[in-house]
């Protein structure tokens, strides 16, 4: 993140004595980006937090690509994944990837009876459905629907729903996410123009420190494969923390929609970027106010971009045949835009109420091979004009 927080105890320096109430030390460690220099935070703990007591590889946990076949617009219907009991983890399952993001979606209805920290990137979840807690070493964040959170690499947490449906848009990187440059000045500050400030992010909300012991599993990603850390004492036993680098929540109905008299085009919906792609938010807007205006985008080709869309609800205006919990895929090399009808049907219309998340890739994007049995095989032919 951009700015500064403080939680719990610290001591007034770096790098300096900070003793227990029985004059040991607490442990400190430096957690940061690019080596040092990245944002970066220090964590002071009861315990080293390299003291596992044994290891194992719990397995391979890189996923399956489909073979290269005919380049064509993809319709994937996510809301047919498995509904089997699952935690936020464990439970998710994976429609499209490539060398920089991995994207799915998860239904978590089970409490994660262990922790667990991707090390390859940062994680982006978009809460669609649900409610519940994150318990993470920098603190507890609560979420509800329409919150995107931001969990940076090597975060140890573990995810709480409450009862009830929950549903998870995932995106796991190979890198970090963080606010659009085009809204930040030269100190990182988001600037007047920016469709949100640092008045809308969340950080933890509180700093629970167990002292705990027993036995506890922390699952780590990493190099394609999970691994199981086991310590005998409890992971979360943060005293007190101070940096730029933790998790955060943006609720997505905070973002102010940037409007015009004529059609703006995705960048201004513009959310978080990463290595190769941006996050996008498309909210409840007004339309384009010209008197001519054409409110729908025009057709326009994907040169260098693969576009993603997760359909959250509302009628999407450019869209037939899809729902929410829809994913779409525009493949770069081939032009999209509004389906039949949709162009003539936008004129005049004054605002639209769609809610959906867009992924754009400056990598092409890969189908994971289970994704198939999700799939309306009659999406790419949908913009072929029935006679009557």
């Amino acid at each position: 993140m951009s700015f500064y927080r403080q939680m719990g105890k610290v001591p007034n320096k770096r790098h300096i004595v900070f003793r227990k109430e029985d004059e040991s030390l607490f442990k400190e460690q430096v957690m940061g980006t690019k080596g040092f220099s990245g944002i970066q935070s220090i964590l002071y703990h009861h315990n080293a937090p390299t003291a596992f007591s044994k290891t194992h590889l719990i397995g391979e946990c890189k996923v399956e690509y489909e073979e290269q076949g005919a380049l064509r617009p993809r319709h994937f219907y996510s809301d047919n994944v498995n509904k089997e009991p699952s935690d936020a983890v464990m439970g998710r399952e994976y429609v499209l990837g490539n060398e920089d993001l991995l994207i799915g979606v998860v239904n978590p209805t089970e409490k994660m009876d262990y922790f667990y920290r991707n090390s390859d990137g940062d994680e982006l979840l978009f809460v669609h459905h649900g409610s519940g807690k994150i318990e993470t070493t920098f603190g507890t964040l609560q979420y509800k629907p329409g919150d995107y959170i931001v969990i940076p690499v090597g975060t140890v947490y573990r995810v709480t729903p409450d009862q009830g449906e929950s549903k998870f848009l995932v995106v796991e990187t190979s890198s970090w996410i963080t606010t659009p440059k085009r809204y930040r000045n030269e100190f990182g500050q988001l600037l007047e123009h920016s469709p949100f400030c640092e008045r809308d992010i969340r950080g933890p909300e509180s700093l629970a420190t167990y002292t705990e012991k027993g036995e506890f599993e922390v699952r780590t990603k990493s190099r394609g494969y999970l691994h199981a850390h086991y310590f005998e004492h409890h992971p979360l036993d943060v005293v007190g923390w101070d940096g730029y680098l933790y998790p955060w929540i943006f609720n997505v109905s905070d973002f102010e929609p940037i409007t015009g008299r004529i059609h703006q085009p995705p960048p201004v919906h513009q959310t978080f970027e990463g290595q190769n792609f941006v996050i996008c938010s498309f909210v409840p807007r007004l339309y384009d106010y010209h008197p001519e205006a054409v409110p729908a985008p025009y057709f326009h080709s994907n040169v260098d971009s693969d576009e993603v869309l997760y359909y959250v609800e509302g009628n999407f205006m450019s869209r037939k045949g899809v729902k929410e919990e829809s994913i779409t895929l525009h493949p770069s090399g081939i032009p999209h835009g509004p389906h039949p009808g949709k162009i003539e049907d936008s004129i005049g219309k004054k605002e639209t109420l769609e809610l959906a998340v867009m992924i754009d890739t400056f990598r092409p994007l890969k189908v994971v091979k289970k994704a198939q049995r999700l799939e309306d095989e009659n999406y790419q032919y949908s913009w072929v004009e029935k006679k009557n």
